[in-house]
């Protein structure tokens, strides 16, 4: 075997160029779908695999109002990089930083009594009203109280706090469980309740800043659930939240990330050659092998093995035989691209290169999981590009 020479290159080994710019439109495209309800930001999983903080901040200066985390460390953690404005953080375990959040002035979501009664205890070390928003399980059937007797409860105690001076209820809501496939029953069904919970609360004296049950797919197709505010997750970040609703560009929004790495070998090899662990794949002639050199251990999708595409040197490829901890391989069908070769994972599709999508069906899943994965050996490059739309 022989080993095609190039010049050495500064690239990187890999990278995750953030397109900031198509962040901000994709942000002024989802306030123009809301129309007159507000946008939160959701940043949650490190922005979606996208960088939490300097995502957080190009989300606000185009326009969003809220931000949303998962874990409270998440939201502290914008705290402590000076993001101020109205947080949401919905996931809380027992025994979780509560006092920390009051003093903060986040928002903390509250589906069961265990909540609102550790809640209120850190209220009162804090010496400061806790911000809380009651969920409602409209029948997702994960997080949120559910209706009737455990709901009343949860809005009695609540009020009761609040006339304490221990906590402002600032916000009523819930979680769609099928907005991604339109016509679901459930749709209706699950707005059909939320109504009915919001206006059993409302009849009881919580006075919310915000009711809201929109997510992504909502946001973009079902106008009626906008009510004071949607919650913009994988949409912000150009993706769609499922192709049955359509492409990232129906929608006016575009792909904020692109991954990619440098070739760090291309070698020949002759015809009936296994490549990679199991020897899954046999070269079907003479012909030139590219070595990616990312794999399971920065977020590449085992799953992908034979199937993940790759643009390299204007050409589509193929991940050739396993993904492997640290790299995987691509049949280069005897081109000689030289080594320090840009090989494109995935990114907005513009340069003929695959999408976050692409892999999605590559590996049998949806594009949040391909994003969101990416791990952090791969650097997140943030940049300012030209602003789409």
């Amino acid at each position: 075997m022989t080993e095609t020479a190039a010049e050495p290159t500064a690239a990187l080994r890999a990278r995750a160029e953030i397109d900031l710019g198509a962040l901000r439109a994709n942000v002024r495209a989802l306030r123009a779908r809301a129309k007159g309800a507000a946008v939160m930001a959701v940043v949650k999983s490190d922005a979606y695999g996208h960088g939490a903080v300097p995502c957080a901040r190009a989300a606000l200066a185009a326009g969003a109002t809220w931000l949303g985390t998962a874990t409270a460390e998440e939201a502290l953690a914008l705290r402590a990089a000076g993001l101020s404005g109205r947080l949401l953080c919905w996931l809380w375990v027992p025994g979780g930083p509560w006092r920390e959040a009051v003093e903060a002035d986040i928002d903390v979501s509250l589906s069961g009594m265990w909540a609102l009664r550790e809640v209120t205890a850190a209220a009162r070390a804090a010496g400061r009203p806790a911000r809380v928003q009651l969920k409602a399980d409209t029948g997702l059937g994960r997080n949120g109280c559910q209706p009737g007797a455990d709901w009343a409860e949860l809005v009695g105690e609540a009020l009761r706090a609040e006339a304490e001076g221990l906590v402002r209820v600032t916000g009523l809501w819930s979680h769609f469980a099928c907005a991604d496939e339109p016509g679901h029953p459930s749709i209706a069904a699950q707005l059909t309740r939320f109504r009915e919970m919001v206006a059993y609360a409302e009849e009881r004296g919580v006075r919310p800043e915000v009711r809201h049950i929109a997510n992504s797919p909502a946001a973009l197709t079902l106008p009626e659930s906008h009510f004071d505010l949607v919650r913009t997750g994988i949409a912000m970040y150009g993706v769609s939240p499922s192709p049955e609703l359509g492409t990232p560009a129906d929608f006016g929004l575009r792909p904020v990330m692109t991954l990619s790495a440098s070739l760090a070998l291309v070698k020949h090899a002759p015809g009936g050659h296994g490549v990679s662990y199991g020897h899954h794949y046999v070269t079907p002639g003479e012909t030139t092998l590219g070595l990616v050199p990312v794999g399971y251990a920065d977020g590449i999708p085992r799953h992908a093995s034979g199937s993940g595409p790759v643009l390299v040197d204007g050409k589509w490829r193929t991940v050739a035989g396993r993904v492997a901890m640290d790299q995987f391989v691509v049949d280069l069908g005897g081109d000689e691209p030289p080594v320090g070769t840009e090989a494109v994972l995935f990114g907005p599709g513009d340069r003929g290169e695959p999408t976050a999508e692409d892999w999605a069906q590559a590996c049998g899943t949806i594009a949040y999981e391909i994003v969101t994965r990416i791990g952090t050996r791969v650097p997140r490059v943030h940049v300012d590009e030209r602003e789409a739309g």
